[in-house]
């Protein structure tokens, strides 16, 4: 049998080594130029957004959260089919959760379950662009127009993605990105945080910089001297270092790339796929254009975890995304049930993550689609060569 094929995983090339490489022989291993360089970089793929680099995407969603005004008494809306760093972010700040089921087909958050869910302690209505395909944005605020909640994107799935025409990053007040390595670009770990609000901005940006205000003319004491600066509200370090900044600058040039390579895995695998019985292909809406950074398939009949078992001792590494946010036992510690979320919990008793990343070759694709057909049929899985 040839190597194990993960799930996913990134795409490092001599240019963003050189980049890196650059950037530690520079004057600046933290924040320097590199940072407002990737922040520029990044608007332009998020319609021109503002936007705050972070250490990672949990980081983003804490100070995305942060910047909304989430505390204490507040409550925050969050579909269960997510990592669980959506809704254990907002808890982090003291909100309590509110889980609301998705939608089938492209099982992101249900604009009716949302409209049913808002109270007046509604902070944020935190929706999950599932596995690169974008929530309906539309019907989301539609949902909410009677409420002064905010609306986040968590995009870590969908950076390049589109709906109706609108790049992820301009549809919510605010948007989440992560670049964690099996993410459609990577800066090893690291995040971002956008918005179209200015002073969402600065709240966001002052948060993942220890609260610290240098701003002469907001400070209440400005005459200490040059080197004053002042915390008025608590924040935390969540600042990404100048050199990985500049290993995002470099992933980013090739996002389109990426982003195209991605799709034609993904005809490949509705091509194959589409007619094998026991088996059903990731939804899509006609009005988005997804990122894709999973293939999430379903796998029917109750037999998920044996297709799991037998692909994994053959080298194929399918993942499950996810257990269902809410089934957590820290959640069910604070009496978060299961049976309340039904679409998600049935979608995820059959979901199944097959390996999609841009360096994955047809060759080993197709070693994937034999598996998979060999495992849903109950033959041996062949052996590579």
């Amino acid at each position: 049998m040839t190597g194990f094929l993960p799930y996913g995983r990134q795409s490092v090339t001599d240019d963003d080594i050189e980049a890196v490489v650059a950037a530690l022989r520079g004057d600046w291993l933290t924040t320097g130029p590199q940072v407002p360089a990737f922040e520029a970089d990044l608007s332009a793929w998020a319609g021109g957004a503002g936007v705050a680099a972070v250490t990672s995407g949990t980081a983003a969603l804490h100070v995305a959260y942060a910047a909304a005004g989430v505390g204490p008494g507040d409550e925050v809306i969050v579909p269960p089919m997510t990592f669980v760093a959506t809704a254990s972010s907002a808890v982090a700040l003291g909100a309590r959760v509110v889980f609301a089921d998705v939608v089938a087909e492209t099982f992101t958050l249900d604009p009716a379950a949302v409209a049913a869910s808002i109270t007046t302690r509604t902070k944020v209505v935190a929706a999950v662009d599932y596995a690169g395909h974008p929530a309906d944005y539309d019907a989301l605020r539609a949902a909410l127009a009677r409420s002064d909640a905010l609306l986040l994107a968590d995009a870590a799935h969908s950076i390049g993605a589109t709906y109706r025409g609108r790049p992820v990053g301009s549809l919510a007040d605010l948007t989440t990105f992560s670049f964690f390595p099996t993410k459609n670009l990577t800066t090893a770990e690291g995040g971002a945080v956008a918005t179209g609000d200015p002073e969402l901005l600065k709240r966001a940006r002052r948060f993942r910089n220890i609260g610290l205000v240098r701003e002469r003319d907001e400070q209440r004491w400005p005459d200490e001297g040059g080197w004053h600066q002042e915390v008025h509200s608590f924040g935390l370090n969540y600042r990404l270092p100048d050199v990985l900044c500049a290993l995002g600058r470099s992933q980013l040039r090739r996002l389109g790339d990426f982003l195209a390579r991605r799709a034609e895995l993904v005809a490949r695998y509705d091509e194959a796929l589409a007619a094998l019985p026991g088996v059903l292909i990731p939804g899509r809406r006609d009005w988005a254009t997804p990122a894709w950074h999973l293939y999430p398939i379903r796998v029917l009949d109750g037999r998920r975890r044996e297709v799991y078992d037998r692909m994994r001792a053959a080298g194929i590494g399918v993942q499950v995304n996810y257990i269902p946010a809410h089934w957590h036992p820290a959640f069910a510690d604070l009496g978060y049930r299961r049976g309340s979320c039904p679409v998600a919990e049935a979608f995820y008793a059959q979901q199944l993550s097959l390996p999609l990343y841009p360096g994955l070759r047809d060759t080993d694709q197709d070693r994937v689609i034999d598996a998979l057909a060999a495992a849903v049929r109950g033959v041996p899985i062949r052996s590579a060569a």
